[in-house]
């Protein structure tokens, strides 16, 4: 089990996973071959199981954040699981409950590439799409 410190080190960690042992141990006062030893712990355990990098998309080009649920055909739910990690515009995809079986964030160029990417998606399904004005949280 994790305890208060080990949240504090998953909480830190959580703002910037680039955060050193040093400056962790700094804010939580341990010392940083302790902390060391916990983040080993928690990623030995699968309590961290990956650290990731946060772009800021438009200044690659990328001027388009979408949702795009998709309500699949009959038959085309494996399918398109097994194909949805060859498309590079998908960040993140899901599997939901209700009328509709993924949605997916899709960083998109501008509203061309989005008409070429849902054309890409109508064969599995019908689409229905968002456009991301701003993120809250």
């Amino acid at each position: 089990m994790i305890d208060a410190i080990d949240r504090q080190i998953i909480e830190e960690l959580n703002k910037n996973s680039r955060t050193s042992f040093a400056d962790l141990g700094r804010k939580i006062n341990l010392s940083p071959s302790s902390v060391r030893e916990r983040v080993q712990k928690l990623e030995d355990n699968e309590i961290i199981t990956k650290y990731s990098l946060q772009l800021n998309h438009s200044k690659l080009g990328y001027g388009l954040e979408v949702f795009i649920i998709l309500k699949l055909f009959s038959g085309k739910l494996k399918i398109f699981i097994s194909k949805v990690s060859e498309f590079k515009e998908v960040k993140e995809a899901y599997r939901i409950t209700g009328s509709q079986n993924i949605h997916m964030k899709v960083i998109l160029k501008d509203q061309l590439h989005l008409q070429q990417f849902i054309d890409q998606l109508i064969v599995y399904g019908d689409t229905t799409t968002h456009l991301i004005l701003s993120e809250i949280k």
